[in-house]
Parts: structure tokens; sequence; C-alpha cells
């Protein structure tokens, strides 16, 4: 009966009738790049251009009490698209994924009008702000949940690797395009960094109304409305909890014991887990728990969590040890590191454009499993390497290692979002989706979290005392020298983030008054006396970062062999041919049934 049924119905992106496919797959890659490209570029863009912007509106973000728009100003985008991606996937099988994928090319406008035309100054700017971005990372919402979902309709199964390792590889190059972009617009005028995004939004949003064509499978449901409320206020408690748990609490370094931080944390868990109850009741859940009886998925989710823990804080810990230690020890001045950070981690983004299209194409022959588990295992041994780069290493070899992790990192992506995308059944790929997203996002938010952890931990060990006997040695009272080793490290880390002179801040009115003010505001004074404490942290949050990305090539590889739903359309019971290159049998759910690839010439199954 379910073999019947697939032949009935034809594959979405190729309907029968349909003019012109091919020209239309294209169309459909070109414009979802585009607003992937668009939104990952507005979720960097903004890392490099905050001395800029907040000096535009007069607001100093590491004044204790502003520290908080700081973070959100860094996290709310994240957030707001981690919240939602589920709910819009799901919104997005029910009522057309086209038509949500637009809605969201035009939110984002919206939004990135609304920033560009900021006309206050102080907190209430700083507010406005982070409002605006949230409203910016809505709109990302809707094209994350739906884009890999169209393009999955739109191509078949044997060309889907390429055209989501495109996609894939326009979402990584983004974050590294927007530092560029951030450090260039910014210094000539900090609105321009919002601006920048309008003009495409606008073209793409046009676009996307004149020639996408919606061809998904239309789910008769209903919203889960319990559902999408405490999954959204859990997952908000919990990634709140996060943002908060890095800054200081109290004589404390960080809020991890703050009993807001912990009842954030607990009562996001506490949502989370009333959630999974009501899903698992509902007759038209938001979240499908059958689709990860689908091994292909579930292995394939699980490796996109895991690999983003291992590699989500990534940007900000080599962001900082650029701009901290490296850059300043190299000539440049505090105020051009950020700029020379975003154009020296390109060769990160090199490798993922050298790796990203052609595993996709790989792994439309050969399935996902060799090339998602080979990537990670490629990202650990990078990891493992810059733990025993020394912190004033030479340029050449981290630029081969960021090479090198970006390759790891852009063979995993395409093959491992093709093996998932192949796996679903066609009305419930924007779910799907979504879900894979949330864990990617939520992963990357948790894993910042745990870098700026680990690197504090690591700088609060012995920072204070180096910083103490520094600063007293060159003639800084005992006093002042006390009170300044005494405060929280993460106010050194972030005014490095920001573009700051650490020292310059730390010190403040009391400067005119020391005799050797100069170099204690120099390039070379904070490096050195950072780079001992700095590198203990390191090492731990790359361990950290290798450990995870190694667990996650164990997960890919439990994915099974090359696996495409619905292929086998010759009405087999379910579950027959389970064996045929290594996937899953068929659940008993007839509404998440799938069917498996033909079994490969003998000669061929080693290879997936």
């Amino acid at each position: 009966m379910r073999g019947a049924t697939n032949a009935a119905v034809p594959e979405p992106g190729h309907p029968r009738g349909a003019r012109h496919p091919d020209h239309y797959k294209w169309i459909a890659l070109s414009n979802t790049t585009l607003g992937i490209l668009m939104a990952t570029i507005n979720s960097s863009i903004i890392l490099i251009a905050l001395p800029n912007i907040f000096r535009g509106i007069g607001l100093n973000p590491l004044t204790p009490g502003n520290t908080g728009y700081l973070l959100w100003m860094l996290m709310g985008f994240m957030v707001a698209t981690a919240v939602l991606l589920v709910s819009l996937g799901r919104v997005g099988d029910m009522f057309g994924r086209v038509r949500m994928y637009n809605l969201g090319f035009a939110v984002f406008t919206a939004f990135s009008i609304l920033l560009s035309v900021t006309w206050t100054h102080g907190t209430t700017a700083a507010l406005w702000l982070v409002l605006m971005r949230v409203g910016q990372g809505i709109g990302g919402a809707f094209l994350f949940a739906n884009s890999s979902a169209i393009i999955t309709d739109a191509f078949p199964p044997e060309q889907r690797g390429l055209a989501l390792g495109v996609n894939g590889v326009a979402a990584i190059a983004g974050s590294f395009i927007g530092l560029v972009l951030g450090g260039l617009l910014a210094p000539v005028e900090w609105h321009l960094v919002f601006l920048v995004s309008v003009p495409f939004g606008l073209f793409g949003t046009v676009w996307a109304y004149l020639k996408l064509e919606e061809k998904s499978i239309k789910v008769a449901s209903r919203i889960d409305w319990w559902g999408n409320l405490t999954f959204a206020l859990g997952l908000i408690a919990v990634l709140v909890g996060i943002t908060y748990g890095i800054e200081p609490y109290g004589s404390h370094t960080m809020g991890w014991t703050s009993p807001k931080v912990l009842a954030e944390l607990g009562v996001g868990v506490l949502l989370l887990l009333l959630f999974a109850l009501i899903e698992l009741r509902s007759d038209h859940p938001m979240l499908r728990f059958g689709l990860f009886r689908i091994r292909a998925f579930s292995a394939g989710s699980v490796a996109t969590l895991l690999a983003s823990l291992g590699r989500g804080g990534l940007m900000f810990i080599l962001i900082i040890w650029l701009q901290g230690v490296w850059l300043p020890l190299h000539g440049f001045t505090f105020s051009q590191t950020p700029l020379w950070a975003g154009i020296y981690m390109l060769p990160l983004t090199a490798g993922f454009l050298l790796a990203g299209p052609v595993s996709g194409i790989l792994s439309d022959r050969h399935g996902a499993r060799p090339f998602a588990t080979g990537g990670m295992v490629v990202a650990a041994l990078a990891f493992g390497l810059l733990e025993i780069l020394p912190v004033d290493f030479s340029y050449v070899y981290f630029a081969l290692l960021l090479l090198l992790m970006g390759l790891g990192m852009g063979i995993f992506s395409a093959p491992n979002q093709a093996g998932i995308m192949n796996s679903l059944p066609p009305e419930q790929r924007g779910a799907g989706a979504g879900m894979v997203t949330t864990f990617q996002n939520s992963g990357m938010v948790l894993s910042i979290g745990v870098f700026f952890t680990l690197i504090i931990l690591g700088l609060a060990a012995s920072l204070p005392h180096a910083l103490y006997s520094g600063l007293v040695h060159e003639g800084v009272p005992p006093g002042l020298a006390h009170k300044v080793a005494g405060l929280p490290p993460v106010g050194s880390l972030f005014a490095a983030f920001l573009g700051y002179n650490p020292m310059g801040t730390l010190l403040g009115p009391a400067l005119p008054h020391l005799a050797h003010a100069r170099y204690l505001t120099g390039r070379s004074f904070f490096p050195r006396l950072i780079a001992t404490p700095f590198q203990s942290g390191l090492r731990e949050a790359f361990t950290f970062a290798m450990v995870f990305s190694l667990v996650a090539a164990l997960a890919s590889w439990m994915r099974g062999g090359k696996y495409v739903h619905g292929a086998a359309t010759t009405g087999a019971p379910a579950g027959a041919g389970a064996g045929a290159g290594g996937g899953e049998p068929a659940p008993a759910d007839g509404d998440l049934g799938v069917a498996r690839v033909p079994a490969p010439p003998a000669a061929g199954r080693s290879s997936s």
C-alpha cells in the first residue's frame, strides 16, 4: 500500500506537466542562496562594526550597566532565529514554503531599513537596535526554515548535494564576508552596516514573489499553539541564561552561580520537557518526533548539533586571539584590529568555498556518510593542531590550519544537509529543515557560552597575579594595580574584541598621572601580559571542540548508507530491502514511511 502511494505522488519539484524544471531549479537555488547569504552576512557584520556603532550612538558598552546591550547586540539575532525555526518550518509545510520564505525576505528587509534609520542616542538607541536586530532575526528564521526545503523540492535527489552544498557555502561564507564588510563600512558611516542589505532585500523580495513556485505538498493541519508557546519560552529561557552566564556576577568572574541564571536555565529545561510531553500527545505536533525514527535524519541531526557545539564559538575566540594578542604584537593598533581580524580569517572561508560544492557533488553519487564523517575528522585534526600552536604564531601556519578547518567543515556541511533532506518525506521537509537548523543555531549559542567560559576560567586562574605584578613593575601604585587586577577578565576580552585599548579602558582616569602610561597602553604590554593566561583557556576550548568534532564524526557514521525517501516505488512492503545501502527500515507510522534506494552493484557498496 505504501509503495502504491509513493508511486502515485510525483516528487515535488518535478510535477507532471511542469515547464522547464531545469530552468526553475537554478532560479530556486540562486534566490535562496541570495537570501541565506544576506541573512548570514547580517548575522556577523555587526561583530566588527560594534565599536563604531557604540561610538555613533554615544554609549560605552564596557560600563557595567551597558554590557547587556553589548551581549544582546551580539546574540539577539541568533536567539530569535533559533527559537522560531521549528515553528516556521512547520508553518511552511502547512501554508506553503515559498509564501513563508518570501515573507521572510520582506520582514528582514523592513527591519534592515528600520535599523539603518536609527536617529536616537544613548540607551534609547541601543534598545532600539537590539529590538530591530531581533526583528531581523525573525525574518532570518523565515529564510533559514524554508530555503533547504525549497531547494530539495526543486532538485532531483541526484543533484541535491550540489545544490545544498552551494547554499551551505553561501551561509558559511556570508558569516566571514560580514566580518570584512563590517570593518570596511562602519568606519565610513555605521548606518551603512544595516543599509547595505536593503537593496538586495528589496530585489530578492520582488524576485522571489515573481519567480519562485510552490512545489511543496501542503499538510492539512492546525497550529500547535501550546507546543509553540512552551518551546519558544523554554528555548528563550535557556539561551538567555547562557547569554547572561558569561557576564560577571557579584564577586564572581561569571554568572553561572547567579540565582537568576540558574532559574532561567531550570525553567527553560522544565518548559522544554513540558513541550516534549505536549508534542507526544498532540494530534498536530509542531515537532514530529517520529522523524527521529529515520536513521539518516536522526544521525544527521545529532551530528549537526555536535558539530555546532564544537565550532560555534570558534569565530569569537579566534577573533579575540587575533585582536587581543597577535595583531597588536605584529604592529597593529587596537583600533585597526577589528578589520584586520576579519581579513586574516579569510582562509577559513576559502576552505568552505573549495570543499562545500565538491563534497556535495560527490555525496550525490556515493552518499553522505564517508564525506560528512571524514569532514568532522579533518576538523578535529585542525582543532588539535591549533591547540599546540604558539600564541604568537607564524601566520603561514595559522592560515594553513584555518584552511584545513574550513575544508573539513565544508566537506561535512553539504553532504550532511543533503543526507538529512533526502531522508525526509516531502510533506515534512519544512519541519525537518527547521528542526535541524534549530539544533545548529542553538548549538552555536551554547558553544559561544562554553568557549567564553573556558577562556575566562583560564584567564581568571592566572591573569590577576600577572596583571598586578606587571602593573606594579611599571610604576602603578599597588592599590590601583590591585583594583585593576581584581576586575573580571571578561572586561579585558570585550575591550579587545571591540577594538578598544584594554589597558586604556582598565586604567581610565589614572593614566595621565602614570609615568609609563604610553608603554602601558602601547601595542605590546597587554598582549604579552595576557598571552600565557589566555593560552591556558584557549587549549581547553580547542580540546572541547576536538572532542565534540570526533563525536559528531561518530554520529555521522551511524547514519547508514546512501538513502533517499521514496526512491523505490515498486510497491514493496514496508521495510523491504532494509539492508540495501545500510539504510533503516521504514517506521510503522504511515505518514513517515520511507522507502530505500535500490541496492547498488556490489562493487560500489563499500563506498557508501
